[in-house]
């Protein structure tokens, strides 16, 4: 009799039924719940509440809670329930959907555990370190409670496979936000851009998006050996955009067009006749070229090398050498500048020669007699 009176009660529930309980009772590693039209209450063992680790049932239910349920196993006068499977159910679907459309969603970071984040979308998930973000991460403590966005990049149902990205959607809005200002540049502008790494060729500026190359011969008007001596990461720069590659996502930059040129204002720093401290920088057979500022050169035709008669310059000059110059002619229209060197030398060939020998005996007059003389005929006079 008792035997039918429980097959009688049983009728109606179960195994793999999906029920609603409510939570009667949260114990440490189980929830007591009671079932809508049950004959008695079913038993949530901890393992059975969620897909992730809990230390305590009260981390997942509280007493009063309206949970859906699988039974899992029908006992005498006892349910096995578990909300984990229900749960898996309901979001695998949703999770499949998610996956084939590519859709990327928000979720919060559960737990940071060796190798990465988990996260609970009704079944775990799993963030590889790899896949968090996209620049080295040393550590991910401060990852725990937060809310990322994700796409889903593996999924296998059968074996509860589920991996995410945090990487790829912010790979993606970077894509996106460098297309729109790529396609938003035009060559001839003058923009505002932060560099963000230097080269030995050259320094990549960040134009909000998309990094643009500087080019080391682009840097100034004067030659430059050592970018890093005139520019720093971090630092802002106006740059003019020389040319525009969308399609290899190349932008070419010049700082050296936004500043003034070098001969702008040339007649101030330079006027006629100013003494000048420069460098020769070549050496040709009509002259030499010397740098008297940053991107200036001036030419010292031969003739005005020395005072003396020279064949070629290289007699008396060497490159790399350090000379004073005297300004002769400037003309910032024409950019020319002409200098002379033999000026500022003393010419010892034009030294006048004085001659202070006493006449000879042979005149019969002495020194003093001639200074007499002269003497006596300014008293005359």
């Amino acid at each position: 009799m008792s035997g039918e009176m429980n097959l009688e009660l049983h009728e109606g529930f179960q195994e793999g039924d999906i029920v609603k309980g409510v939570a009667e009772q949260v114990d440490e590693k189980s929830v007591t719940v009671s079932i809508e039209g049950a004959p008695f209450d079913g038993i949530i063992p901890i393992s059975e509440l969620s897909s992730l680790h809990i230390e305590k049932a009260s981390d997942a239910v509280s007493v009063g809670d309206t949970l859906e349920l699988m039974i899992t196993k029908v006992e005498e006068e006892n349910f096995v329930l578990s909300k984990r499977k229900v749960d898996a159910l309901k979001a695998w679907d949703d999770l499949i959907q998610k996956y084939e459309s590519g859709e990327v969603f928000e979720a919060e970071v559960k737990d940071v555990v060796k190798g990465g984040l988990v996260v609970d979308l009704g079944v775990r998930g799993f963030v590889p370190a790899s896949l968090v973000e996209d620049y080295f991460v040393e550590d991910f403590a401060d990852y725990k409670g937060k809310t990322l966005s994700f796409k889903i990049t593996e999924l296998d149902r059968e074996k509860g496979r589920l991996i995410l990205s945090h990487r790829a959607v912010v790979e993606a809005e970077k894509a996106s936000k460098k297309k729109q200002v790529i396609d938003n540049i035009e060559e001839g502008a003058v923009l505002t851009g932060k560099i963000q790494r230097l080269a030995s060729f050259g320094a990549f500026v960040d134009l909000g998006g998309i990094d643009g190359l500087v080019h080391i011969s682009q840097v100034a008007h004067e030659h430059i050996e050592d970018i890093s001596t005139v520019l720093s990461e971090g630092q802002e720069v106006q740059v003019k955009v020389l040319s525009v590659d969308p399609a290899n996502e190349r932008i070419a930059l010049s700082i050296k067009d936004t500043l003034p040129g070098p001969w702008s204002n040339i007649e101030e720093k330079a006027p006629k006749d100013a003494v000048l401290t420069g460098k020769v920088k070549r050496l040709v057979t009509f002259g030499a070229f010397v740098e008297v500022f940053p991107g200036i050169e001036g030419l010292v035709h031969i003739s005005q090398i020395s005072h003396k008669h020279i064949n070629t310059p290289h007699e008396v000059l060497k490159e790399g050498q350090e000379v004073q110059v005297k300004v002769l002619e400037v003309n910032a229209d024409e950019k020319r500048l002409a200098l002379n060197m033999k000026s500022l030398i003393e010419n010892p060939e034009a030294e006048e020669n004085f001659d202070y020998e006493l006449p000879t005996e042979t005149t019969g007059f002495s020194f003093g007699d001639v200074i007499g003389d002269q003497l006596k005929k300014l008293k005359k006079d």
